[in-house]
């Protein structure tokens, strides 16, 4: 009676093993890319180039690619199909326009699918993007704080312009009741500025006959193919002799006190 009893018990679990093991593994997708990098090497400024990225649906149900999104506006993606049966295969055609960059360059792709291993996958593409030989606009700042100002007074601020490029720069400035110097002289329009060279730029305001915090800006325009426009930020404080009077006064024995 025992042996049968045994024998019986031993059955019933040989049978309910692989039950249990298929009920424990539902059917999944599975997106695996062939390569998830590409390099397109050096490329001329403005080339368009084109790879397609070749993925395979390894798994034993349904692939849905829910979501191709680029990292930026210069990378286009487009996607064969959405759907993928087991063992089968899509691409996913990657372009990148090249205009406006330089040196080394890499942007992202992002999928998002229905694998629950590899709910997002990032794919990558680079290049070596040549630029013919161009002016290159550089300022040594782009930011002045001009601290303190005095109402009545004509505030000014010198900035180093240089061309770092290899062709010749030609510099514009155009700008309602401010004053601009090239080297202590009254500028002429466009300053052309030699490759490795620079000027001092001076801006000069006109009498201050408002208070308060004074924020402008200044908008450098060149033949830098890059970087066509550069903007110059001038902050400064204006006070009125009544407000700098109070100041002193308040702070007299404060400035006055020996250390």
């Amino acid at each position: 009676m025992k042996t049968r009893l045994t024998v019986a018990l031993l059955a019933t679990a040989l049978i309910a093993a692989p039950l249990a093991a298929a009920s424990g593994s539902a059917a999944q997708p599975r997106l695996k890319f062939a390569v998830e990098s590409h390099d397109f090497g050096k490329i001329k400024q403005g080339q368009s180039v084109t790879f397609e990225f070749v993925f395979e649906n390894q798994g034993d149900a349904l692939l849905v690619i829910d979501k191709v999104e680029p990292s930026c506006g210069c990378t286009a993606a487009l996607l064969s199909e959405k759907t993928i049966a087991p063992g089968k295969k899509g691409k996913i055609k990657s372009t990148f326009e090249s205009s406006g960059y330089s040196g080394r360059v890499t942007k992202y792709i992002f999928i998002e699918s229905n694998d629950p291993a590899a709910k997002r996958v990032e794919l990558s593409i680079m290049a070596d993007v040549q630029t013919p030989p161009a002016p290159k606009i550089e300022l040594d700042k782009y930011t002045v704080d001009m601290g303190l100002g005095l109402e009545g007074e004509e505030p000014s601020v010198k900035v180093q312009v240089r061309n770092v490029g290899e062709v010749e720069l030609r510099v514009e400035i155009a700008h309602q009741d401010i004053a601009f110097f090239v080297d202590g002289k009254p500028a002429v329009f466009p300053v052309k500025v030699a490759a490795g060279k620079s000027f001092e730029l001076e801006v000069r305001f006109p009498a201050q006959v408002r208070t308060g915090q004074m924020r402008d800006y200044i908008l450098l325009r060149s033949n830098d193919p890059a970087r066509s426009t550069v903007s110059l930020y001038l902050n400064r404080y204006v006070v009125s002799r009544k407000d700098l009077r109070e100041l002193f006064q308040k702070y007299r024995k404060i400035l006055e006190e020996k250390k």
